[in-house]
């Protein structure tokens, strides 16, 4: 139901999701705009190639604590929890605040993917589809060190869990799931081209970089 509440959540949810924090972080503290240097997103991924862990680890966090906050202000409303209306208005608020990540009004419209703060949106939804999909991310990221492939798998694992596993019976939450997938490979697809070429750079959870953030360009 459209309303003035809501119309002012979806508003809140899109304000928040377009924090960005990969651009905030880098020109704040390293003088650097991540977006001119790697893949060019404001995302997790990139700031950790271009500036590193220690500014890409807070930056993912903050992403994704972004949708999940978002998704969170579904606790202002008056439908009851679990309800058709409840679980609509959930939805869309992360939706807001995906498309506030990836066109964010206080950086030129200039984000990122999305994928971490997708993430906390994911958790905020359904916690037990998501814990299973960050699973399987962490497992494909370990064995190959590929981002870009963990985030695929974990993606399109997740409406099999929420349609298989699960069993959800929710269309809106089946459908989200299922544009998830599609969203997360239709915005790989310059990384799925690469894997295939076996041109994707590799990352590692527990490898330092030995490149200064202060000279990203040599990152590449």
């Amino acid at each position: 139901m459209i309303n003035l509440s809501n119309i002012l959540s979806l508003l809140g949810a899109y304000l928040l999701g377009s924090i960005p924090s990969a651009v905030w972080i880098g020109k704040y503290f390293y003088n650097i705009d991540v977006r001119e240097y790697g893949s060019g997103n404001a995302g997790a991924t990139n700031t950790i190639r271009v500036l590193g862990k220690k500014a890409g680890i807070p930056v993912l966090i903050i992403d994704a604590l972004k949708g999940f906050g978002a998704v969170s202000i579904v606790g202002l409303s008056p439908y009851p929890v679990g309800s058709n209306q409840y679980v609509n208005l959930q939805l869309v608020l992360g939706i807001a605040s995906l498309v506030g990540h990836i066109f964010p009004i206080f950086a030129s419209f200039r984000g990122g993917k999305g994928i971490a703060t997708l993430l906390g949106i994911t958790v905020a939804v359904n916690p037990f589809a998501a814990l299973i999909s960050i699973i399987i991310f962490l497992g494909i990221f370990i064995i190959f060190s590929y981002v870009s492939l963990g985030s695929i798998a974990a993606a399109i694992a997740f409406p099999i869990i929420i349609i298989f596993i699960l069993k959800v019976k929710t269309p809106s939450l089946i459908l989200f799931a299922i544009l998830v997938a599609i969203m997360v490979v239709i915005t790989h697809q310059k990384n799925i081209e690469r894997l295939l070429k076996r041109e994707e750079p590799k990352a590692s959870l527990f490898k330092r970089k030995k490149n200064e953030p202060s000279n990203p360009e040599n990152n590449f």
